[in-house]
């Protein structure tokens, strides 16, 4: 992975399709989740598998401030974790430093409300600008003190627990990183959590990844559209947890199989993913791309595309993806069912939009979505990233067919994939150098 990353990067486009295959690094979001269950648990979990990148260190640092141990071996992307079985031992007032990781900043905070000492959940200033008002009504209705020094409902957050009550109202319109955060702490309330959902639940496939991960370390989790129910009894160790490989990921290299015609197997990633943006691959083959998949692997091949209208408000990161696709189908796309994602690292409506036209690919923005409407011939530009991983890489995805792709500040992408260039060449058939 680069060391030095430079203002730009110019995307060469390919000079033949490829064929070849990818294992993209573990799952981010499986990582922190496994991390916190790690955490909570009394002895050593192995976690194999694991990402290594900026919000998983952030969680990392999290849960060692919160006193579990985490011994890293990045090289054999293995983490072992030794957990405090449930008692939390910090410093009165703490600072927890979330970085730019939202799940970090949401997972934590509930985590750190099991103590009766206080913690401080800060972070970068775009995590900043990410809320957390609701957050902070369902842990006060679980008894738990939250203020905002700042005001607003945005970091920094002072947290003073412990969870004295059983049930609170969770609104998951914004975020299910809320409700999920808030099942991961429950198993070391004695009486575990009643957590009815108010208005709709955002990405309902993340909150079932987090009651699978929970359940994979002995907990008791119940998951109904309008409620979700863990019984206390805290959570047990796991000799060994495998992480998959990370599904937002493999969406960019599946993408590529499509614009280029190729063919790419995404190791590691089968049928049995509990990464409800594994599904990127169906929304591709509904596009006239084809797609073999087994237990292990996902194998895209690309061909003529046209165009969808999906709703996508379940594997909401895959969004800016579907656009670069969706600039070099035949007929126009429509992605409903995101109008939240206006609220992530960067507003993901508005920046896809942009950078399209930037490009000379005609799209409009929707209340809860955009539309792609292909037709002219699509040009290189230098693309803006907003400091956005999944805007840089989508827009790269492109440049492996449009020429004259540059991507602005690229360093971006080591948020979640501090390797996303390298792997890219993959499929030129080698890994160019990179200062």
């Amino acid at each position: 992975m680069m060391d030095h990353w430079p203002p730009s990067l110019a995307i060469a486009p390919l000079e033949a399709p490829p064929d070849t295959a990818v294992r993209p690094p573990g799952s981010k979001s499986i990582t922190n989740r496994a991390l916190v269950c790690a955490a909570l648990a009394a002895g050593e979990t192995t976690l194999t598998g694991a990402l290594f990148a900026d919000d998983t260190e952030a969680m990392v640092g999290a849960v060692r401030t919160l006193g579990a141990e985490v011994d890293c071996d990045p090289g054999a992307a293995i983490m072992r974790v030794r957990g405090i079985g449930g008692a939390v031992s910090a410093a009165p007032d703490i600072v927890i430093d979330a970085r730019m990781s939202g799940t970090t900043g949401r997972f934590i905070a509930p985590v750190a409300a099991l103590s009766e000492h206080g913690a401080i959940i800060d972070g970068h200033p775009q995590l900043r600008a990410r809320p957390f008002g609701d957050l902070a009504d369902a842990l006060r209705r679980l008894g738990v003190s939250v203020e905002f020094p700042s005001d607003g409902d945005s970091l920094p957050m002072r947290i003073r627990g412990p969870i004295r009550k059983p049930m609170a109202h969770v609104a998951s319109a914004r975020s299910s990183q809320f409700l999920s955060g808030l099942m991961m702490a429950a198993p070391a309330v004695p009486r575990g959590m009643w957590l009815p959902v108010f208005g709709p639940v955002v990405s309902q496939s993340y909150v079932e990844m987090t009651a699978a991960v929970m359940e994979a370390f002995g907990a008791s989790v119940r998951v109904e559209p309008a409620f979700v129910r863990v019984l206390g009894g805290g959570y047990r160790s796991v000799e060994r947890f495998a992480v998959e490989p990370d599904a937002s990921s493999a969406s960019y290299f599946m993408a590529a199989a499509a614009v280029t015609e190729g063919t790419v197997r995404i190791e590691g990633l089968g049928a049995g993913s509990i990464q409800g943006d594994a599904g990127f691959a169906a929304v591709l083959e509904s596009m006239g791309a084809a797609v073999d998949q087994d237990g292990s692997a996902t194998t895209v091949t690309g061909g003529p595309l046209r165009g969808v209208d999906v709703d996508l408000a379940d594997m909401s990161d895959t969004a800016p993806t579907l656009a670069a696709v969706a600039a070099v189908a035949d007929t126009p796309t429509r992605v409903r069912g995101i109008g939240f994602i206006r609220g992530k690292e960067s507003d993901r409506i508005a920046a896809v939009v942009a950078e399209l036209a930037r490009c000379g690919v005609e799209a409009r923005e929707l209340e809860d979505g955009f539309e792609v409407v292909p037709g002219a011939t699509v040009t290189g530009g230098r693309i803006r990233t907003y400091d956005d991983h999944r805007i840089a890489m989508a827009f790269s995805v492109l440049g492996l067919r449009v020429p004259g792709i540059e991507i602005e500040n690229p360093g971006c992408v080591a948020k979640t994939f501090p390797g996303f260039f390298e792997m890219l060449d993959q499929l030129r058939g080698r890994a160019e150098a990179r200062t």
